[in-house]
C-alpha cells in the first residue's frame, strides 16, 4: 500500500510577502509546518495529540511571487515510539523542474500534561520511492544529530 500523502494548495497573497513581492520566509516556513502537521496529524489518528518538536531541515531553493499558486506535498518519512518525522515537497513551479522548496518536520506525541508518551497505534504508513529519497537521504544523514534538552538541563543544574 503506498504511503499516504497530504496535499495542500496555497496562493501567495501580498500579505505572505516580503519587500521584493515574493514569499517572505516566515510564511514559507508557516506553509511547511501545517503541511507537516496535517501529515502527522493523520499518521497519528484522532487519538493523537503531537507537538512540533524540530525542523530538522528546510531548504529554500526558489523566490517564489506573491500570484503564485503553490502544491506542497506531506508524507510520513520515519516513526519511532512516541516521534516521528513528516517530510514536505514544495512541488516545482511552473516552468521549473525543481522543488521550490522542502525540509524535515518531527512531531512528539504528548499526554495531557505535554509530556513524552508512545503514540495511541503504531505508526508503519511511509513514503517511499523516487518523490521522497532525497528527503530521507538527509535525515539519514540527520540521524546522528540529537536533541539538546539534556545538554540545557545540564547546563542549569551547573548555574
Amino acid at each position: 500500500m503506498p504511503a499516504t500523502e497530504t496535499t495542500s494548495h496555497r496562493l501567495v497573497l501580498p500579505a505572505d510577502a516580503n519587500h521584493h513581492g515574493t514569499l517572505y520566509a516566515g510564511s514559507l516556513l508557516r506553509y511547511a509546518l501545517e503541511n507537516a502537521y496535517a501529515t502527522a496529524c493523520r499518521a497519528a489518528g484522532p487519538a493523537g495529540n503531537l507537538m512540533l518538536r524540530r525542523v530538522l531541515s528546510l531548504e529554500c531553493r526558489r523566490s517564489v511571487p506573491v500570484g503564485a499558486l503553490v502544491e506542497i506535498r506531506g508524507a510520513v518519512l520515519q516513526a519511532k515510539q512516541g516521534y516521528m518525522v513528516a517530510g514536505v515537497i514544495g512541488m516545482p513551479l511552473d516552468g521549473h523542474t525543481l522543488p521550490w522548496m522542502d525540509g524535515l518536520l518531527g512531531f512528539a506525541q504528548v499526554d495531557a500534561a505535554g509530556l513524552p508518551e508512545a503514540f495511541p497505534e503504531p505508526i508503519t504508513d511511509f513514503a517511499q520511492g523516487g518523490l521522497w529519497k532525497p528527503l530521507r537521504d538527509r535525515l539519514d544523514k540527520l540521524a546522528g544529530i540529537r536533541g539538546a534538552t539534556a545538554d540545557w538541563i545540564a547546563a542549569l543544574e551547573g548555574a
